[in-house]
């Protein structure tokens, strides 16, 4: 008998018929011991998720707005459930507990929180498991700094007592009790704590998308799924949009050498995306998927002799850090140097850094390349075959996209090629055809 740790997300915990969906899927095998719920998600497109909500009712409260209505729109949610699945559990003395909270000053993490704790309550029952509650197991310092290895102890021996348990995700306590949160999506990251702790065989995080695609299917129709992907390759699509778990999630399992399988809940039979530390063979596909973002700037500095003034590229960080502005990359030549520059993070300053660079750089010239693209073409299998870099500029070529940029990491897992933000789609469709459709 192995250890299985399955995490559900919100949706597929969203109403009652959800939660009978989980308990076949859990009763269909004996070693989903350690169950890690999220908050109910959205049951249609129109609907709210109950975390929204829970935040809601902080808001209001802090602009002296009554909360009731919000407030009992949360506990329907948990009351119909309870009562489709017959449970025996009153939830009234939760529910007064945590309004009687609110209205005295709760925390927004507390508040948050909540919502894990409700449907962890409701899960346990339902399956007929221990309920753990996760304040008691997830530790935060008194500056709500996540502690690793005190996490790792307490849950190894609380749970390693429970033959089957449920922990609610999001949340853990600080050394006084109170509530600490991941981020959003965190529900993710104490589903991977939880199997590092267990040591578990597996982390499946079950959730509406049956794994990962190829590309995007709002721009490529029907693109191949990825059975198996690496951590790095992982790193590498989700850095660029490509996120179905948190990323922060990753880490804890990855340090165990346990693999990840991403499932659909609505799917159960699909065998989704299993994220692995290595391949032992390769797909039969030398990429393993495109993704992209648009919206970046381009600062291209060129300088006679750059490469023999010293400190030339820490005065441009430099620069950028005193402006908080961060750097997505930073591709070089011998005289020439370019920071590509989220949008969102140049916004309102760009006249400012470009000033500063003048200043303080001397550049012979600096050319800003604004409304762009950038497309990361990922894959083990790029590194062991020859023209690979030839294939994909020319697919794009043939396309009529322009690359105006183009940047290879160390690891030769990935290329990213900088477009127009109009030959994004364009572009995408165009890698893929020529590595999948081939």
């Amino acid at each position: 008998m192995g250890i299985i740790v399955a995490k559900f997300g919100g949706t597929s915990l969203a109403d009652s018929y959800q939660f009978e969906k989980v308990k076949r899927i859990i009763e269909s095998d004996p070693d989903r011991k350690y169950v890690v719920p999220s908050a109910p998600g959205k049951r249609f497109d129109s609907d709210n998720k109950v975390t929204d909500l829970l935040y809601l009712c902080k808001t209001h409260i802090e602009h002296n707005v009554p909360f009731d209505q919000v407030f009992q729109v949360i506990c329907d949610r948990y009351i119909s459930i309870a009562f489709n699945l017959k449970l025996s559990i009153d939830l009234q003395p939760h529910f007064n507990e945590i309004k009687a909270k609110i209205i005295n000053g709760a925390s927004k993490d507390y508040i948050a929180s909540r919502g894990e704790y409700l449907n962890g309550l409701l899960l346990a029952e339902y399956l007929g498991y221990t309920f753990v509650d996760a304040k008691d197991v997830i530790l935060f310092d008194s500056k709500g700094r996540f502690l690793e290895e005190e996490t790792d102890d307490a849950l190894g021996n609380v749970l390693l007592k429970c033959e089957k348990a449920v922990i609610p995700g999001f949340y853990g306590a600080m050394p006084d009790g109170s509530i600490r949160t991941f981020s959003r999506g965190g529900s993710d990251i104490t589903g991977a704590l939880v199997a590092k702790a267990l040591k578990a065989d597996v982390y499946e995080n079950w959730t509406d998308v049956s794994g990962f695609l190829m590309a995007d299917p709002r721009i490529v129709k029907n693109p191949l799924p990825i059975k198996v992907i690496t951590y790095k390759e992982l790193r590498e699509l989700s850095y660029m949009g490509a996120s179905v778990l948190h990323e922060d999630a990753v880490f804890p399992v990855r340090q165990a050498n346990i693999p990840i399988n991403i499932k659909n809940t609505n799917e159960p039979d699909n065998p989704g995306t299993v994220i692995v530390s290595n391949l032992e063979k390769q797909d039969e596909h030398v990429i393993t998927g495109i993704a992209g973002k648009k919206d970046f700037t381009v600062i291209a500095i060129y300088k006679n002799r750059m490469n023999s003034e010293i400190g030339f590229m820490r005065k441009l960080l430099s620069i950028l850090e005193d402006y908080n502005i961060s750097i997505e990359h930073l591709p070089s030549g011998i005289d020439t140097l370019s920071a590509v520059i989220s949008n969102n993070s140049i916004n309102g300053k760009l006249e400012d850094v470009l000033d500063e660079i003048d200043k303080r750089l001397k550049p012979d010239t600096v050319d800003v390349l604004s409304d762009m693209a950038l497309i990361a073409t990922v894959g083990y299998g790029m590194s062991q075959r020859r023209g690979v870099a030839a294939k994909l500029f020319t697919a794009l070529s043939e396309a009529g996209v322009n690359i105006r940029m183009i940047d290879q990491g160390s690891s030769e897992i990935n290329i990213i090629t900088g477009v127009e933000n109009n030959d994004f789609e364009k572009a995408i469709m165009a890698i893929y055809n020529a590595f999948v459709n081939e």
